[in-house]
């Protein structure tokens, strides 16, 4: 990813963060000697230092799978985004449009996870994220035996320790505080919300 300086995040609890946060992500491998790439739910784990792994899972009829162990795996977390008009900038000289967003790339080998224990856990712990602020919850265990291990054979599950993390943040870091602050209060929001946050950790 193309992350010039000062659009670029180093800052390993907000990389951790934005992973747990906007964990509906993009997977991408090579397949066939293109391109192939899935959406699915990720869950974020920070060990083993000093990036941490991730979990998830795919139909065992989705290919992608099979690409695992030739293809190294790109998982992309993208986050909130807006346009930017120039007008809003209010300053006196010459300003384009843009667009806003934050985004973050884990890199890595994907490692089919084939022992049934295993492979529950991670259903497990992707449903109890989700269902966590939920009223009635939902619990796998709530399922009979059988049916979730039919079920777990319909799906490969999978860990990709990761190998490299890239995190970008475009957030008009390159204007003035002024101009950033007027964005970040036209847009609100997300984004709105993201830009303050930026500004105060750089502050």
């Amino acid at each position: 990813m193309y992350i010039p300086k000062h659009f670029r995040i180093e800052d390993a609890a907000w990389i951790r963060a934005f992973m747990e946060e906007y964990r509906f992500a993009v997977l991408v491998g090579i397949r066939d000697g293109e391109p192939f790439a899935t959406h699915l739910p990720l869950q974020y784990d920070p060990q083993p230092a000093p990036y941490g792994t991730i979990r998830g899972h795919v139909a065992r009829a989705n290919p992608h799978w099979e690409a695992f162990e030739t293809s190294l795996q790109l998982a992309i977390f993208q986050g909130p985004h807006a346009y930017v008009s120039p007008t809003w900038y209010e300053s006196s000289g010459p300003a384009v449009p843009t667009w806003n967003y934050t985004a973050v790339h884990a890199y890595g080998r994907a490692r089919i996870i084939d022992d049934p224990k295993a492979v529950r856990a991670v259903l497990e712990s992707l449903t109890e994220r989700e269902e966590r602020d939920l009223e009635p919850r939902f619990s796998v265990d709530s399922l009979e035996d059988e049916y979730v291990e039919h079920m777990a054979r319909q799906i490969v599950a999978f860990e990709m320790p990761i190998v490299r993390l890239e995190a970008k943040a475009k957030l008009n870091q390159n204007r003035t505080p002024e101009e950033r602050r007027r964005v970040a209060g036209v847009l609100g929001g997300e984004v709105g919300k993201l830009m303050e946050e930026l500004s105060l950790r750089s502050s």
